[in-house]
């Protein structure tokens, strides 16, 4: 049985990030985030799932980006939202 990849993965697009400070939500709201996740068709920075406010989940549901990659060094995957999944 073959693995198909990720359909969402189309929507990866060349990207550099908005805010590579910090997420662009808690940095407007002097909110503390726990790591940043870079959304691959925009370059949209949010906090991930541990932070409080999880900006990078509710950007991918409302702007339909699903996939983001870490925006810290060291860190090389991607994250499918829609999927719940590593792709």
């Amino acid at each position: 049985m073959a693995i198909e990849p990720d359909p969402h993965l189309s929507m990866v697009r060349p990207v550099a990030p908005h805010t590579p400070e910090g997420c662009e939500e808690c940095l407007r709201l002097g909110s503390p985030w726990v790591h940043l996740r870079l959304c691959l068709t925009c370059g949209h920075v949010g906090c991930c799932d541990s932070s409080p406010l999880k900006h990078a989940r509710a950007h991918a549901a409302t702007a339909s980006h699903p996939i983001v990659e870490p925006l810290e060094q060291g860190e090389e995957w991607r994250w499918c939202y829609v999927h719940e999944a590593l792709v």
